[in-house]
């Protein structure tokens, strides 16, 4: 396959793509798209969140073209070999945007899809083995860039820039055909992934995206000569994916949350915490995946030490360990009662549950035992004062007015708070 070839074939990818995602985008934002019955999310959203299928169908059709004119006679069986796994990965993902699926089935058909790969392009048992890990590992990372509008599509075109640039290094321009074409797709599709998002890549898209790059690697890596240090030069590319699945997995692990349940904790998250704009985080995480690209591609190329790639490993190192400082996780919400009352509360509870009967009594038999004990010692102060009664009479009237018929003492607590004795003393000297 020559130059021209791979121009052509990019060029008609890019132009595919542009005009069914057009045409998908026109659907999507049709005012008279009803909703699903029993309450689901509006089709309008469903078109949306399927629009990476545009992308497939683009990058599918010009890379199929190609290899139905035999452009890659040197390299049919493995670039035939990818572009099938890539589509049934695609197709597993279209499955899962309008109904998830179970991890099991998607990681299962991902892998059934690496062997194919594998199988087809000729690796030693062993050097396959640590491909398919390799393949369904990256596949993965990159598929979990879809969270922020035109990142996964910017660092997809980077990274299959950079694949390109080291497959025509190495001679291997078969190889540089689905890079070549998937660059730019993506570059036509983020016409409409930028912020604000008409359509998104979805499962189908991002799962497409993350295999033709992990297995395009995997590929260029077997077939680079050896003298190119290809095993450390072509894993760098995929610094920044990994770099985020890293940084997921690391701070899920400190909050004690599931590793698969997805929340806002990845790296643009975390940039839109510190202030950075949607576009800003695009174009920051496209930076960043660029400095370990173009050091992978010098060192493939002979014109750098690998040493070199220490440093952008060392750099993403230091910036996964900053954005862990940053806050992910949203604190607890407190109880609508005040932690004093709540905490009164449950010993109250507690108490009564392992306090044997009658150990606590009522708060208005307390209440009740209280106010007679005081009226009680009252009545009797006002008797003895000048000007009373005799005893006889006195006790028969304390009797008489200390309580009535049902036991409830007649004569209220002091207003103002002062004992119950002296007021009644002072009541009796006034009269």
């Amino acid at each position: 396959m020559n130059v021209l070839g791979i121009i052509a074939s990019g060029v008609a990818a890019l132009f595919i793509t542009v005009a069914l995602a057009k045409s998908a985008r026109r659907v999507a934002l049709r005012p008279h798209v009803p909703d699903e019955p029993g309450g689901r999310a509006p089709r309008a959203e469903a078109l949306r969140r399927t629009g990476g299928a545009t992308a497939v169908l683009g990058v599918c059709a010009a890379a199929g073209t190609a290899l139905w004119l035999g452009a890659a006679d040197d390299a049919a069986g493995s670039v035939a070999g990818l572009l099938a796994g890539a589509g049934t990965v695609a197709a597993l993902g279209l499955v899962h945007d309008l109904k998830p699926l179970w991890v099991a089935l998607r990681l299962a058909v991902q892998t059934a899809a690496a062997v194919l790969v594998v199988c087809l392009s000729g690796l030693s048992p062993a050097a396959g083995v640590l491909a398919v890990l390799w393949i369904v590992l990256v596949t993965n990372a990159f598929a979990l860039l879809d969270h922020v509008d035109g990142v996964l599509t910017a660092v997809g075109v980077v990274t299959a820039a950079g694949l390109l640039a080291c497959a025509a290094i190495g001679g291997n321009l078969a190889l540089a055909l689905l890079p070549a074409t998937l660059a730019a797709g993506l570059a036509g599709f983020l016409l409409h992934n930028w912020h604000p998002a008409r359509l998104q890549l979805g499962a189908s898209g991002a799962q497409f995206t993350g295999f033709v790059l992990a297995a395009s690697g995997a590929l260029i890596q077997a077939a680079a000569p050896s003298g190119r240090a290809a095993w450390a030069a072509l894993p760098v590319l995929a610094t920044v994916a990994l770099a985020d699945t890293a940084l997921v997995l690391i701070s899920r692990r400190r909050a004690a949350r599931s590793p698969l349940r997805d929340t806002d904790d990845h790296i643009a998250h975390r940039l839109r915490r510190v202030r950075v704009t949607v576009p800003g985080a695009a174009v920051l995480m496209a930076l960043w995946a660029a400095v370990p690209v173009a050091t992978g591609t010098l060192v493939h190329a002979q014109l750098l030490h690998p040493a070199f790639l220490l440093l952008p490993l060392a750099g993403t190192a230091a910036a996964v360990f900053a954005l862990l400082r940053v806050p992910a996780y949203a604190p607890p919400r407190p109880s609508a009662s005040s932690p004093g009352s709540s905490r009164t509360a449950s010993s109250r509870t507690t108490s009564s549950r392992t306090a044997p009967p009658g150990a606590f009594p009522s708060r208005t038999a307390t209440a009740r035992r209280t106010t007679a004990s005081t009226a009680g010692a009252a009545i009797p102060a006002a008797a003895s004062a000048p000007g009373g009664t005799g005893s006889a009479s006195g006790k028969g009237a304390s009797k008489g007015a200390a309580r009535t018929a049902g036991g409830h003492p007649t004569v209220p607590p002091p207003p103002t708070g002062r004992p119950a004795a002296e007021t009644a003393t002072a009541v009796a000297e006034r009269g």
